[in-house]
């Protein structure tokens, strides 16, 4: 199954934004899916509710991370790598999408209890939100296939 597959997949059981995108690459790279579930879990709905950056992007900068991030106090290269990499993420992200804020993609602030409520009466988790997700996952396979190290 491909990546977005799984990942939309995930997202449509009940896991959230940032979980769906992040587990799609845990097999990549060792990460055991329950583990990756609980690290991704507090970024989503833009960071808990508070309808920050996007979940599916929180994800995907965290699969980037584990894929080009430092962890090395000398390595200075992979660090600059990662960071360029994740503004590029952002910004292939936001062309397509027109932001990288919750608040913004899915047109509710997720912080006011009354916006909440009425993002889930409008079914906006099950209309807009796969879509992030998908998109997520398909330009963070971009960025890997182009960055191969």
């Amino acid at each position: 199954m491909n990546k977005a597959k799984y990942a939309v997949e995930f997202f449509n059981k009940g896991f959230n934004c940032s979980q769906s995108v992040f587990c799609a690459f845990c097999e990549d790279f060792g990460v055991d899916t329950k583990l990756g579930l609980k690290m991704a879990c507090s970024f989503g709905a833009g960071m808990g509710y508070m309808g920050e950056v996007c979940g599916a992007v929180s994800g995907a900068f965290m699969v980037l991370g584990l894929k080009y991030g430092q962890n090395n106090e000398h390595d200075q290269y992979s660090k600059t790598l990662n960071y360029l990499l994740v503004k590029d993420f952002a910004s292939r992200f936001r062309e397509i999408n027109g932001s990288i804020n919750c608040k913004e993609l899915i047109q509710y602030d997720l912080s006011d209890e009354g916006q909440l409520n009425a993002a889930r009466q409008t079914d906006v988790f099950t209309t807009k939100c796969p879509k992030y997700v998908k998109d997520a996952v398909e330009i963070l396979e971009e960025i890997i296939t182009e960055h191969r190290v």
